[in-house]
């Protein structure tokens, strides 16, 4: 049996930008992308905080050491500059697998999505 478990979580980032017209997808620094082990064109869940909203896109690497993370497209409607978001993927795998493994849980400072 395969089960869908979290894969990696980046806790508590502000929004930087929104960008209605733009392509689509969430721009993340790509610094706390590499930290929470998100590529490229993944699919990202993202939670906001603020006003309740879930939705899903996929990720796009902003530039390293900026803290950006900007929502584009349609997503940009769901958030404001400064609300705090949980971004979460998720992976498939092995019921047996999953009960060892550790995701990729990331907690950059609140004030400026950077890694400390």
């Amino acid at each position: 049996m395969q089960i869908t478990v979290v894969k990696s979580k980046i806790h508590r980032v502000k929004v930087t930008g929104a960008d209605l017209n733009y392509i689509g997808s969430i721009t993340i620094d790509e610094d706390l992308m590499d930290a929470a082990n998100i590529i490229r064109g993944e699919k990202v869940q993202i939670v906001n905080n603020n006003n309740g909203e879930r939705l899903e896109t996929y990720a796009i690497p902003g530039p390293r050491n900026s803290g950006e993370i900007t929502l584009n497209g349609a997503a940009a409607r769901k958030v404001a500059v400064g609300d705090v978001l949980i971004l979460i993927t998720y992976g498939i795998m092995d019921i047996e697998k999953a009960k060892t493994f550790n995701p990729s849980l990331v907690f950059p400072n609140e004030n400026n999505n950077l890694l400390e």
